[in-house]
């Protein structure tokens, strides 16, 4: 792994829309996610949230504060972490691991109520497993159904 630079979290601007439109990923990850221009637009109580390599949009993800929320957690104060990518040309240089570990501070900044981050995982998926345990998730032990098959339900405690 290169030594990665420092990275942002941002909340999306309409500035990142044409680095995400052309994101791409491996067909051995497009089946466990989402590209970002899939998913732009999002209801209330749903937040974009780009990683940014020196204001450059290099990943992705969804934050859900929404009733789907309830579907995966008992805590009221829960968010759900959805869709999380990387642009394939700046994958294997840490920025996942990087904004996953930044997670909680951005949380706690912005989001003061929130006191633990929840995420289904695909079985299948052992990178996104690995990375995710790497960086202080959890396995709950719950379980879901998924479209590709079984998911594991992973937590992340902010408080």
């Amino acid at each position: 792994m290169e030594n990665v630079k420092e990275i942002q979290l941002s909340f999306y601007q309409n500035k990142h829309l044409e680095s995400l439109s052309k994101f791409e990923l491996p067909e051995s990850q497009v089946r466990f996610t989402a590209l970002p221009e899939e998913i732009l637009n999002v209801s209330e109580g749903q937040y974009r949230i780009v990683i940014l390599s020196e204001d450059l949009p290099v990943g992705f993800f969804l934050l859900h504060n929404t009733e789907r929320v309830r579907e995966y957690s008992n805590s009221p104060n829960a968010m759900l972490l959805t869709a999380l990518s990387v642009d394939h040309k700046h994958q294997g240089k840490g920025y996942a691991k990087k904004a996953m570990v930044e997670l909680k501070e951005f949380i706690t900044m912005n989001f003061k109520y929130c006191d633990e981050i929840i995420l289904a995982v695909n079985h299948k998926n052992i990178p996104a497993q690995n990375l995710y345990k790497n960086v202080g998730f959890i396995d709950t032990g719950r379980r879901k159904a998924g479209e590709i098959g079984e998911q594991f339900i992973m937590q992340l405690k902010i408080h």
